[in-house]
């Protein structure tokens, strides 16, 4: 055999075999993905596997209680996308996590909401003080509840504030040991069995303290994976749009509302309800100058003052535009 042909003959085996393991290794991206409790149009994108249908990928689907603890786990590295409030996104920002919104999930309105126990004797916002109020601290619901209380001529501290998760608020609520919860599913839904909403993020946005929801990625994840992070938009935008367009037949009985239910935490018989609460921007209202163009972080910013003011965060930045991007809504399709 000529020298040439030696060659070729173990070359060819090799490349073969780099050919293959390369595409096995392709077919074999895995991402980790945070998700929290709470009704929303990406929820039945979720359950139909559409995020894995539409990128190849394996997405490992883990659920966090707390925006804080999905923030915790986006600055370890431990997930590279995660679901997560205004509130502790502008504080991850604030302390130097490297992440940045791709995209909005929602606009917070009736799914979160202060609400009171039947019996507690709070009819009116001053009846509060020197109760035992629940809320997950450093979420978007702990800062709708601070804006309510400022709103209400109300300090902090004239009330006892208890940092406690949707699931630990159901349990102190079932055990009597608090007097109101701001909060979303399901301690809301079991909240509301017993009690009645004093107000809602909706009010409390019209006030002037909007909250939202945004899916947050890594900047390294982004960087090195800009196609994955484009087809995970577009499934979100497109499950905005299927929603806004066919939402009003998703009944309790129907089959969204119950693939909804079994991730959101929440009844069936509350899921539209809850859905219809908040708002969901379809591709253009994202990217315009309202939103990810601009005013999403002029929000943000607003939210990282009043946290630093509540000495929940060291200090804000002076401009959040680094961490809000509308590259990915602007080439959605």
């Amino acid at each position: 055999m000529k020298l040439k042909q030696f060659v070729h003959a173990i070359a060819a085996p090799a490349a073969l075999a780099l050919l293959v393991a390369h595409g096995a290794t392709a077919r074999a991206e895995t991402v980790n993905i945070a998700y929290q409790y709470g009704a929303d149009p990406a929820k039945l994108a979720q359950a139909s596997a559409a995020y894995e249908k539409a990128t190849g990928w394996t997405i490992n689907w883990r659920r966090f209680d707390t925006g804080a603890d999905v923030v915790a786990a986006l600055a370890s590295g431990d997930i590279q996308i995660g679901d997560v409030g205004s509130s502790p996104f502008a504080a991850a920002v604030s302390r130097g996590v490297p992440v940045e919104a791709v995209v909005l999930n929602a606009l917070t309105g009736g799914s979160e909401a202060l609400v009171v126990r039947n019996g507690a004797h709070i009819d009116k916002p001053q009846d509060l003080i020197g109760k035992t109020i629940a809320t997950p601290f450093v979420s978007t619901a702990h800062y709708s509840l601070l804006a309510a209380l400022k709103h209400w001529g109300i300090k902090p501290d004239q009330v006892h504030i208890v940092n406690l998760g949707p699931t630990e608020t159901v349990a102190a609520w079932s055990r009597g040991e608090i007097d109101a919860a701001y909060t979303w599913d399901p301690a809301l839904g079991k909240a509301r069995e017993s009690g009645h909403v004093l107000v809602d993020s909706a009010q409390v946005g019209k006030w002037g303290s909007p909250t939202f929801d945004v899916w947050a990625v890594r900047k390294d994840f982004a960087q090195a994976h800009p196609e994955f992070v484009q087809k995970f938009v577009g499934v979100t935008l497109s499950a905005i749009s299927d929603y806004r367009a066919n939402g009003k037949t998703w009944t309790p009985a129907s089959s969204q509302v119950a693939a909804i239910a079994k991730l959101s935490g929440a009844s069936p018989a509350d899921v539209p309800q809850l859905l219809a609460g908040n708002q969901y921007p379809d591709a253009v209202e994202q990217r315009s100058p309202t939103l990810l163009g601009g005013g999403t972080a002029k929000a943000v910013a607003q939210t990282a003052r009043f946290l630093e003011e509540q000495k929940k965060i060291d200090q804000a930045l002076p401009d959040y535009s680094a961490s809000i991007t509308p590259r990915f809504v602007a080439a959605a399709r």
